[in-house]
């Protein structure tokens, strides 16, 4: 075994790097993680894509519908953040089984994943269902007069209670498309959210404006198209991974015999548990957060709604680097490769760093022009460009926080990046964002650019931890 194939951890940390290996890779560093994540980049950014033309599209209904769809999809992003959640921990799993080659682990940790999917998505339907215009009237601001809360509070209530059918179908896509992934086969999860996400535009269009013979409904249009475009991506998915001669063999035998070796159980519970604690209080953390600029009228929630889509499909490439660098290093911890596990780990930051000052510029040249295609005052246009601005000048940091909680995550470390990740969102930023809201009159612009600068803390934190090697560990190895 050489030095850079050791599956000694305490040799593996005290290895020292210089700053050129952290920094760039070979050839074969960059083709691997490129098969990774440009299947995952042009999955997620046409995606993004279409949701900004789905919110031009409900933009143009009028500012009150477009509020109440981004009232309704903050509440419903905490679902979709448990979801994933509940899923990594048996992915972290899932990861390194595939890098050890075995494929009755990754069976076992697909079959955790469809339990605890189940479950949540049973209680989300359960809360949003009896407690969803109690949520919604959170966000509609005091001051807001009573025949706009009412239309508002009607559009949203409407829009949800469509919504909550497309979430069966999001949360058993999930399952498979993140095994796939894991498996570092992107490909297919690529091409069924590719045609989910035509088949939402086409449907938008149709529904939202009544196109040719259908009826024009409105934001209740634009529920139903994405209702239809969650279950087309559940079936192409299914159909992939169970066909004839798939490539995905973990899922042949997926339900023959359906069982969890018990001594496996607790050990991936007890590393979902803290992840799926840290996803919920960190969506619930940003729901709370937009409720605290909600405080400064109904047109905050309007500009940050447009700035939060546009921002998202430049943002990805960093998010996307970071999810790769989860699972690329996973495999090289799963495979006792531990000392290039950790080359990998600071490669992966340099190159997700390294793209923000691209895509932030080029976000900070579509900042003025984006907000224009809006149906929506003036003011508000205004306002989403200075949001869009922001978020340009803040891509770095918040992108090396993110390469670092996957790289802690890799690792098995659940624990530490729930620390990381949620606490300091609940210790620092919404503390932060509540007080600036509440005791001082700052506008929303200024207390958005301070709850953001914050965040370099949890940068340096980061840092630390990932230097440190605490994450350096293969929990697979028998």
């Amino acid at each position: 075994m050489t030095t850079f194939e050791t599956g000694n951890r305490e040799e593996a940390i005290k290895y020292k790097f210089t700053l050129k290996e952290c920094l760039f890779g070979d050839t074969a560093f960059y083709r691997r993680v490129a098969m990774v994540v440009v299947p995952m980049i042009v999955q997620n950014t046409l995606s993004n894509i279409v949701g900004l033309l789905d919110n031009v599209m409900v933009g143009q209904v009028g500012t009150l519908p477009m509020s109440a769809v981004a009232i309704v999809n903050q509440l419903l992003f905490i679902f979709y953040l448990c979801i994933w959640g509940s899923l990594a921990g048996a992915g972290i799993f899932s990861t390194q089984f595939f890098g050890k080659g075995d494929m009755d682990g990754v069976r076992y940790s697909i079959r955790f994943k469809l339990i605890t999917a189940v479950v949540i998505l049973t209680a989300a339907l359960l809360i949003l269902f009896n407690l969803g215009p109690d949520l919604i009237s959170l966000y509609i601001a005091k001051e807001t007069s009573p025949a706009d809360a009412a239309a508002t509070m009607g559009y949203a209530v409407s829009y949800l209670n469509i919504m909550l059918v497309g979430l069966i179908g999001f949360s058993i896509t999930q399952v498979y498309a993140s095994a796939m992934r894991e498996s570092g086969k992107t490909t297919l999860p690529m091409i069924a959210s590719m045609v989910a996400m035509l088949v939402n535009f086409v449907f938008n269009a149709l529904l939202i404006f009544g196109l040719f013979f259908f009826p024009k409904m409105g934001v209740l249009g634009a529920a139903i198209a994405t209702v239809i475009s969650r279950f087309t991506e559940l079936l192409i998915v299914i159909v992939g991974a169970h066909k004839s001669g798939s490539k995905y063999k973990f899922f042949k035998g997926l339900y023959h015999g359906f069982r969890i070796p018990v001594n496996l159980i607790w050990p991936i519970l007890s590393r979902s548990l803290p992840l799926l604690m840290n996803e919920f209080l960190w969506s619930l953390g940003q729901a709370t957060l937009m409720q605290a600029y909600s405080l400064r009228g109904i047109a905050v929630i309007a500009a940050m709604n447009i700035s939060g889509t546009i921002s998202q499909i430049f943002n990805e490439v960093f998010l996307s680097l970071g999810n790769s660098a989860g699972i690329v290093v996973g495999q090289e911890l799963g495979a006792d490769r531990l000392v290039n596990a950790r080359r990998t780990a600071w490669r992966m930051a340099a190159l997700s760093v390294g793209s923000t000052f691209v895509m932030g510029g080029l976000l900070a040249i579509a900042a003025p022009l984006i907000p224009r295609i809006y149906n929506i005052e003036p003011d508000i246009k205004k306002l989403a460009t200075e949001f869009i601005l922001v978020v340009a000048c803040m891509m770095p940091i918040h992108a090396f926080a993110n390469v670092s909680y996957f790289t802690m995550r890799s690792g098995g470390k659940t624990a530490i990046t729930f620390l990381f990740d949620s606490c300091y969102a609940w210790v620092i930023s919404v503390p932060t964002a509540y007080m600036l809201s509440r005791f001082t009159t700052l506008p929303a612009i200024n207390v958005f650019i301070i709850v953001n600068l914050v965040e370099i803390g949890k940068d340096i934190i980061g840092f630390c931890l990932v230097r440190s090697g605490v994450w350096v560990r293969n929990i697979v190895k028998s």
